[in-house]
């Protein structure tokens, strides 16, 4: 009797036919992405050893010279390697948002686990997301800037408070589809714990959405830099961003093209390195 007391007290654990993301990511677009961000993100992250002119040094007699040997994308107005620039600039670039958006993806993670904890802290934590997501988050930057100014904390301020709802919705409605499944519930009839639950078999069901919308959110933190930088309210002269670069091109396009295309093309890579990552861990898992 015993025995089968103990056996109708077992709680088979859920199904795992997945594709692996390691699989995702190297085949198909999942692999073209991973390999555009890699091509990127290595030579920002070489900039000092590969760029062949410091960012900021005023070349003698290099006034808007347009593309050579010499200098790849041209120089500009004031005389700089433009090429040189746009190195150091991918690594402020993604120095930003690859602090900033964890940052944010874990602070609404949690105000998404909080709010489903209890209906008063899910009314709380849904208006709090409605407040943020109702202003544009270059209103909000530019609200921001003015009130402790420009500068790579403002753009990282930014990024942080834009993905809190994001992910805060995206946990929030993960946890309620899977607390609703029948091993879940099965769990919590036999006496497991909520947080032995919420550890065991809601979150790691809940990560696969979350990596997809981390792949997305850092290609819209892309964006929100070069924005605010390209406006002015974003990483301070004389330092070198993709946004400012592309800012101080627009006067200049009859002179040299290669001024605004070369950063244009970085913007492109990284923001599509990273759409086919979430697309491709988008397909995963729905296979």
């Amino acid at each position: 009797m015993d025995t089968v007391v103990a056996a109708d007290r077992t709680v088979p654990d859920p199904p795992r036919r997945r594709r692996p993301v390691v699989t995702a990511l190297t085949r198909g677009q999942g692999l073209v992405g991973v390999l555009l961000l890699a091509g990127v993100a290595l030579a920002g992250l070489l900039a000092h050893w590969i760029a062949p002119f410091d960012p900021n040094a005023q070349i003698p007699g290099a006034n808007l010279l347009g593309p050579s040997a010499e200098h790849w994308f041209g120089t500009d107005e004031v005389n700089r390697d433009v090429y040189s620039r746009v190195l150091h600039g991918i690594r402020i670039n993604l120095q930003i948002i690859l602090i900033a958006v964890p940052i944010g993806a874990l602070v609404g993670s949690l105000l998404g686990l909080i709010s489903t904890l209890h209906p008063v802290t899910d009314v709380v934590a849904q208006r709090l997301f409605d407040v943020v997501l109702a202003f544009p988050a270059l209103i909000l930057a530019i609200a921001l800037a003015a009130i402790v100014g420009p500068g790579a904390l403002t753009v990282g301020i930014v990024i942080v408070v834009a993905e809190i709802p994001m992910f805060g919705r995206t946990v929030r409605t993960q946890v309620l589809r899977i607390r609703e499944l029948p091993y879940v519930e099965a769990a919590e009839v036999i006496g497991a714990s909520r947080w032995w639950t919420l550890r065991t078999h809601v979150l790691p069901n809940a990560s696969e959405p979350l990596a997809v919308q981390l792949a997305l959110s850092m290609s819209v933190a892309v964006f929100v830099e070069s924005a605010m930088s390209f406006i002015g309210i974003g990483v301070r002269p004389p330092e070198p961003s993709l946004g400012s670069i592309v800012a101080d091109a627009v006067p200049n396009l009859d002179a040299n093209p290669m001024f605004a295309i070369g950063p244009l093309a970085v913007i492109a890579a990284l923001v599509l390195g990273f759409l086919l990552i979430a697309q491709a861990l988008g397909s995963a898992r729905r296979t």
